[in-house]
Formats: structure tokens, C-alpha cells, sequence
């Protein structure tokens, strides 16, 4: 029997115990797992191939490809621009996946209040497959708000997300 790879989640963002959480995957063939995760990384590219991000700085220097410990903030789902940090952060290898993942917050009022974890693996797979899973926990009253819109916005945008990644990583 084979397992699959799964995310690392810090108990704080445990799924299930937030206030919303979506989780979206795709396996693909024609693509791999290390031209994924350029695409994904690299956050110049994003806006070429996501239409739901945008405002991407470092405000602390770097960017703009992603690494461990990066502070960078970006601005999505109608959310002022979130200042997040890259938590997690391995590189695609033979037999071992990539995993990148952050954290990002957003303060204010308890109404205005969000803080999230967004993750994602990527990794080869037998057959000349790859496998991207990215998944998100929130906690926090838009979060709230967000999982009850139907269609459900995060799922959706999740999904173009993971669409455009395979897009571009198949040009």
C-alpha cells in the first residue's frame, strides 16, 4: 500500500479547528516537480498566471523567490496586503517532496482580525506525474465569513491557483 505525502501542520492551524479551511490538489502529467516549484517560488511570477494576487513586496529586503524565514506580504482575496513569512520551506529532491509554506496575518478590529497558514507540496510521483497539493487553515472572523460564501471563494481561488502553477510550469 502507498501513502501519500501530507502537509505539516502546526498545531495552532490544525485543520478542522480554525475557522475555515480548504485544501485543493491536482496531479499532472507533461510537467516537474522542480519547474513547479520554480513557478511557485518565484513570485514575480505569480500575477503572470493568478489573477488573485497582487502588491507583492519584501518589506525587510529579498524576494523576489521565495526562502525560509522571508517576510514578504502580497494582497489577495479583496484583504489589504497580509504580511506574511515562509515557515516551512524544502526543495524538491529525488524521493522527497517539496514543501514551501507561510503564515500571514492580518491585525485589527476582532471583525478585521485574520491569521492563516497556506501550504503546499510538490512532488514527482511514478509515470512522469506530479502531485501539488496546497492547502490553507484560517482562523478569524473573515475566515468565518469566508467559508460560509458559496461558491466558496478560497476553494475556487485555490483551484486557479493550482490551474495557472501547471499552466506555467508546462510553458
Amino acid at each position: 500500500m502507498t501513502t501519500q505525502n501530507a502537509i505539516h501542520w502546526p498545531e495552532k492551524y490544525l485543520p478542522g479547528t480554525g475557522d475555515n479551511f480548504v485544501s485543493n490538489e491536482v496531479i499532472v502529467k507533461g510537467v516537474t516537480a522542480a519547474r513547479v516549484w520554480h513557478c511557485l517560488t518565484d513570485t514575480s511570477t505569480w500575477e503572470s498566471y493568478y489573477d488573485n494576487v497582487a502588491d507583492i513586496s519584501f518589506p525587510e529586503g529579498g524576494g523576489p523567490v521565495l526562502t525560509g524565514g522571508l517576510v514578504f506580504s502580497f494582497g489577495t482575496f479583496g484583504f489589504p496586503p497580509l504580511a506574511a513569512r515562509v515557515v516551512e520551506f524544502q526543495t524538491p529532491d529525488q524521493g522527497v517532496p517539496g514543501r514551501l509554506s507561510w503564515t500571514a496575518e492580518q491585525d485589527g478590529k476582532p471583525e478585521e482580525r485574520l491569521d492563516v497558514l497556506h501550504a503546499w507540496l510538490v512532488e514527482d510521483l511514478p509515470g512522469g506525474r506530479v502531485r501539488i497539493l496546497t492547502q490553507e487553515s484560517q482562523i478569524g472572523e473573515p475566515a468565518a465569513a469566508l467559508a460560509n460564501e458559496r461558491p466558496n471563494p478560497m476553494l475556487n481561488g485555490h483551484q486557479a491557483w493550482l490551474d495557472g502553477v501547471v499552466h506555467a510550469a508546462s510553458a
